[in-house]
């Protein structure tokens, strides 16, 4: 008798609507949590993809499976405290119209988000140009486009409707080295050659190229300079460690940083 008892009362505590909601929550996260490590585990082995592509795909992946199981929860949820789903969708009429028109940039953005994934647009781990902010693609979802700023590390939200506004940042860096016309054309070039060679001595830095003479300004020639770069997330430090170069090399071979002067007569 006491087995039967047990099992009434487990019954009784399971047939309660609040109990019911909450075993289908936590089996939600539950398969939610399994789902996502069995993608993770079989991305590993897509080694025909390469790692940003492959990184992107999860992601993608994920974010879709992440709001199927939200969808199929709420119903889950509506059904076992009572609530009519048939009659309640049948019953939307004018406010389904309002929601259709509320959501439609959310079904932009996703339609978006499949454009960016099919044309191979840009990559997780891609740096990327969005209203004068440069940033590496952190997270490519359904709706949204997360990015780092590189300069302060503030993560920014893009919907993915504003595809268009978004450029991608190339690894080349086009560096102008200012300087005086009092320094001989000969002298100058054979300072910017060391300047190359000194530049692809450092951290990132694949290759640096003198393309020539690009301006002969007020105070200055300005010999012209390309890097290429192994990671262009680093760009804004590349940058940094170019420049110094530039400082070195022109105070090792006595060649003064121009700035502009202002000349004044009087009588």
């Amino acid at each position: 008798m006491r087995f039967k008892e047990i099992l009434g009362a487990l019954s009784k505590i399971l047939s309660n609507s609040i109990v019911k909601s909450v075993v289908i929550i936590i089996a939600a996260l539950a398969v939610y949590k399994i789902v996502s490590y069995i993608l993770s585990a079989r991305g590993r082995r897509l080694k025909k993809l390469e790692k940003k592509s492959r990184e992107t795909y999860l992601r993608l992946v994920n974010s879709i499976f992440k709001y199927t199981l939200f969808v199929i929860c709420f119903f889950a949820l509506l059904q076992v405290n009572n609530v009519n789903i048939t009659s309640m969708v049948a019953g939307l009429g004018i406010a389904g119209i309002i929601l259709g028109v509320a959501v439609q940039d959310a079904l932009k953005d996703i339609i978006r988000g499949f454009d960016i994934i099919s044309d191979n647009y840009f990559k997780v781990g891609d740096l990327v140009e969005y209203n004068g902010i440069e940033g590496k693609v952190l997270e490519l979802g359904l709706k949204t486009t997360k990015i780092r700023d590189i300069k302060n590390d503030n993560i920014i939200s893009i919907p993915n409707r504003n595809i268009d506004a978004i450029g991608i940042v190339s690894n080349l860096i086009y560096i102008d080295i200012p300087m005086p016309y009092e320094t001989p054309l000969s002298e100058a070039e054979k300072a910017v050659d060391e300047i190359c060679a000194a530049a692809c001595k450092t951290d990132n830095i694949k290759k640096c190229v003198y393309i020539g003479v690009t301006e002969l300004g007020d105070s200055a020639i300005k010999y012209y300079i390309k890097v290429v770069l192994t990671d262009n997330a680093k760009k804004l430090q590349s940058s940094r460690d170019v420049r110094r170069v530039i400082l070195d090399v022109m105070a090792a071979n006595k060649i003064p940083v121009p700035y502009t002067q202002i000349d004044v007569h009087t009588k």
